[in-house]
């Protein structure tokens, strides 16, 4: 009988066993405190799958790899935790490229398992060979090609520490189906890990910091600009002391949602093409900008040339290649974003003088508010994500898709809680919301989550509600259903003179309804605004999958918009709004 089978701890007594290659892996996984694998068989993998069965580690079968993938990073972003997925060779991996860029864009930690051909049979165009590293070495942190069993072990304990450390990440481990299936004596894993020259710094340097508390204290119209690193950092609760220390309003990006309550009153929204007006003013108009954990997107800065003019930029980031990259930055800070404001916290002795410029930020919130029409008989997406949040509180967990739908649920849902907003940032990848409530759901099980998806997002991973049903995930799917391709649309109208070129996708699509039955969900459609709050309250109150049908007003736009290339307070939507970018243009 295997290690794995027998499942037995090494002892002082009995130090080593015959263990199979892949009994080696899982029992690696189960060091590393994995309790959950997404993912789907094949023959490359099946000695790892065989392994499994007799471990611990929960494994929930998808129904396509992207969807292993989306899982396992949605696990991640929810909990905190390094996400993992398992997938055959060829094929089964070349499914995983796009979760693995959509990991790596938003530095989320997983780690991937890939099977690959026997060794003798690589590079000789076998079946279902895929030169997998080679084809995930620029979306990877990094990966491996495991040639001996005797180098499992360490391999995957290296893996983890890459995918947790420093910037996180996704990293791969391309696994040989021969190596996984030799038996060797297996005596220690070897958990102590030594990769030279990977040694991310944290404690940032103290003169760098004492530059930061300088500016801070002369500012006079500052801004704290909040990305995902903050989550990275587990920084939220200093985050926190220190915008109530000093007064200092904060803007996020996308990745940077529920930092900080976004019922604050010191909380401005996020920033960017479809940031809060308010938001994208104060950026524009401040003398201090305070960047922590975010990459300046060029979807948050709008024109690199016109971001944040007036300001003094001061960039924190635990990667040190990210500053100075995209913006120009007046002090850079590189370390651990948690350290960094516990260190200015310790430092910072007299707080900016903000009264005037916080009684300027609430005038432009009260001139430039988020703001929709509601013309009677009409649903407006909007108010479905409104009615959303205050069911919830701003306490679910909510994925999503990308396109309008996400744009509005950005916009509308107010996250109170870290880690409680999970979306596609960087990539922008069509059908993240469904398996990533997945992942979620998985990791957070006693707690509601809430996928806000698109008619057409939700087509790219729709075969994932077969997941949902097998496991009987409570998922609350709200389906924002108008019919297009909804961002593109919008697009092709205010900048191809309404041109809609392909982008209708009302013709051909399924019933909702009877696909989400057919799966065993239960399901409604909603076509009046009255129907939105009691079909919610229905669905929310039911401990089971429910996909909600919203047929919302098809040509609905998304405002504000700064155009692409545009600067910040040059953006159109609503008449205040424009005729504000009119005076300052």
């Amino acid at each position: 009988m295997t290690l794995a089978a027998r499942n037995l701890p090494l002892t002082e007594e009995q130090p080593s066993f015959q263990a199979s290659g892949a009994e080696i892996v899982i029992r690696a996984l189960e060091e590393e405190g994995v309790d959950t694998v997404f993912g789907y068989p094949g023959g490359a993998v099946l000695p790892l799958y065989d392994a499994l069965y007799f471990s611990k580690v929960r494994h929930i079968l998808v129904r396509h790899e992207q969807g292993a993938a989306h899982a396992a990073d949605g696990y991640a972003r929810a909990t905190g935790k390094v996400g993992v997925c398992f997938a055959t060779s060829g094929p089964g991996a070349t499914n995983l490229v796009t979760g693995l860029a959509n990991a790596y864009m938003d530095s989320i930690p997983l780690v991937a398992f890939t099977g690959q051909v026997s060794l003798e049979l690589l590079g000789r165009d076998s079946f279902q060979e895929a030169d997998t590293t080679g084809i995930t070495m620029p979306i990877t942190k990094h990966n491996f090609l495991v040639k001996r069993p005797e180098d499992l072990a360490v391999t995957v304990h290296k893996a983890f520490y890459l995918a947790r450390t420093g910037r996180p990440g996704p990293v791969l481990i391309d696994l040989p189906k021969d190596v996984t299936a030799r038996v060797i004596t297996y005596s220690n894993s070897c958990r102590e890990v030594d990769i030279p020259g990977y040694h991310p710094r944290v404690t940032p340097e103290a003169g760098a910091v004492a530059r930061v508390v300088e500016a801070l204290s002369r500012a006079r119209r500052p801004v704290i600009y909040a990305g995902g690193g903050v989550l990275s950092a587990e920084a939220t609760a200093e985050l926190l002391v220190l915008v109530e220390r000093t007064g200092v309003p904060v803007v996020t990006s996308l990745m940077g949602k529920g930092v900080i309550p976004e019922d604050h009153p010191l909380a401005l929204g996020m920033l960017g093409m479809h940031g809060t007006a308010y938001a994208n003013l104060a950026v524009s108009e401040c003398d201090l900008l305070l960047a922590l954990g975010t990459r300046f997107s060029d979807r948050s800065t709008g024109r690199f040339e016109t971001f944040a003019p007036h300001a003094k930029v001061v960039h924190v980031d635990i990667d040190a290649a990210e500053i100075g990259k995209n913006v120009r930055v007046d002090i850079g800070v590189v370390g651990d974003l948690k350290s960094v404001l516990e260190a200015l916290l310790s430092d910072l002795e007299k707080a900016p003088e903000v009264q005037a410029w916080q009684r300027q930020i609430a005038h432009w919130r009260e001139a430039y508010p988020l703001r929709y029409e509601c013309p009677e008989g009409v649903i407006k997406p909007q108010f479905v994500v409104e009615q959303i949040c205050e069911l919830t509180r701003g306490e679910a967990v909510i994925t999503t898709d990308v396109g309008q739908n996400q744009m509005w649920a950005a916009q509308y849902y107010r996250c109170r809680r870290p880690r409680s907003f999970l979306s596609s940032g960087g990539l922008g990848t069509m059908g993240f919301g469904l398996p990533a409530a997945i992942g979620a759901q998985i990791g957070r099980p006693g707690e509601t989550v809430i996928d806000i998806a698109g008619d057409g997002s939700l087509q790219m991973t729709v075969q994932e509600l077969a997941t949902v049903a097998q496991y009987q995930l409570p998922i609350k799917i709200c389906l924002l259903n108008n019919g297009y391709l909804g961002m593109v649309r919008q697009w092709q109208e205010l900048f191809y003179e309404h041109r809609y070129s392909q982008v209708d996708i009302s013709q051909g699509g399924p019933d909702y309804v009877k696909l989400a039955e057919a799966y065993g969900i239960t399901a409604r459609r909603v076509t009046r605004p009255e129907e939105v709050r009691p079909a919610l309250e229905a669905a929310l109150s039911e401990p089971k999958p429910y996909l909600l049908d919203f047929v919302v007003d098809r040509e609905e736009n998304v405002f504000p918009m700064v155009p692409p290339g545009g600067s910040l307070d040059q953006m159109l939507g609503g008449k205040s709004v424009e005729a504000h970018a009119k005076r300052t243009g």
